[in-house]
């Protein structure tokens, strides 16, 4: 519902500037952008039986169902970008780069009983933030006058760290994953940019950002009773990730 009202604002304030000459959208220009970004990510912690293992065998199906949790973050987000136009008639062809904050962090945490043995139970907590995003986008749009629509898609990057973690009350067991890298994805979306004046606009845009499956294994399970690698951990999770945002721009 915010999302739609965002846009109606976006689309009425375009044609309402309409006394506003229309002007070439040709050209560099750079600014700067406002908004807020909402990240998804679905993560999956489990493990499994081993005869020489820490865990019984009715252990890993109750560790799975803990272990799947929904991580959802939603924060401000803004930065700069820069591009350059061509225009052909109605139709505009362009390539726009931007990097700025996309501060998501968000945690779960679940608990459960082992079935062989209560009350003693475990927890499971997964954890992921991004700080920052950099993006590489072709742009196709046509022209309405002085408002232009387009649509664009391309290179995403941003710092994925994704944190879990594993203990219970049964011997103190304690099992950590991790994984903290750049990672490249892809963006798709589309905006509405103006002319206000011969060298500025104003624009808003929606993005979807996608950076795919992550998987990592660790055999680092310690407890009171030493370690045990042939309990082998299993942290699946993916990354997602919608930003709205709006602009200025300044065109040389």
């Amino acid at each position: 519902m915010i999302k739609s009202s965002a846009w109606l604002c976006v689309i009425i304030f375009a044609f309402a500037a309409g006394s506003v000459q229309a002007q070439d959208f040709n050209g560099f220009y750079f600014g700067a952008n406002v908004g807020a970004a909402y990240g998804s990510t679905d993560a999956q912690t489990t493990t499994v039986f081993s005869p020489s293992g820490y865990f019984n065998p009715t252990s890993p199906a109750a560790i799975a169902i803990a272990g799947n949790e929904q991580l959802r973050a939603g924060r401000f987000a803004g930065g700069a970008q820069a591009g350059f136009n061509h225009a052909n008639g109605i139709w505009v062809f362009g390539v726009e780069t931007d990097i700025g904050s996309m501060h998501l962090n968000d945690s779960a945490s679940q608990s459960g009983l082992y079935p062989c043995c209560p009350p003693t139970g475990f927890t499971v907590q997964q954890t992921v933030n991004t700080d920052w995003l950099f993006t590489l986008r072709p742009r196709v749009g046509v022209t309405h006058g002085h408002v232009l629509f387009y649509g664009t898609g391309g290179l995403a990057v941003t710092n994925l760290n994704f944190q879990a973690k594993f203990t219970d009350n049964f011997a103190s067991a304690l099992e950590t994953g991790s994984f903290i890298e750049n990672v490249r994805g892809w963006a798709a979306g589309g905006g509405v940019e103006f002319k206000t004046s011969k060298h500025w606009s104003l624009k808003g845009e929606f993005l979807h950002l996608g950076f795919g499956n992550f998987t990592r294994t660790s055999t680092n399970l310690n407890t009171a009773s030493g370690p045990f690698p042939t309990s082998v951990f299993t942290h699946a999770f993916d990354f997602s990730a919608n930003a709205i945002r709006f602009g200025a721009n300044y065109h040389f």
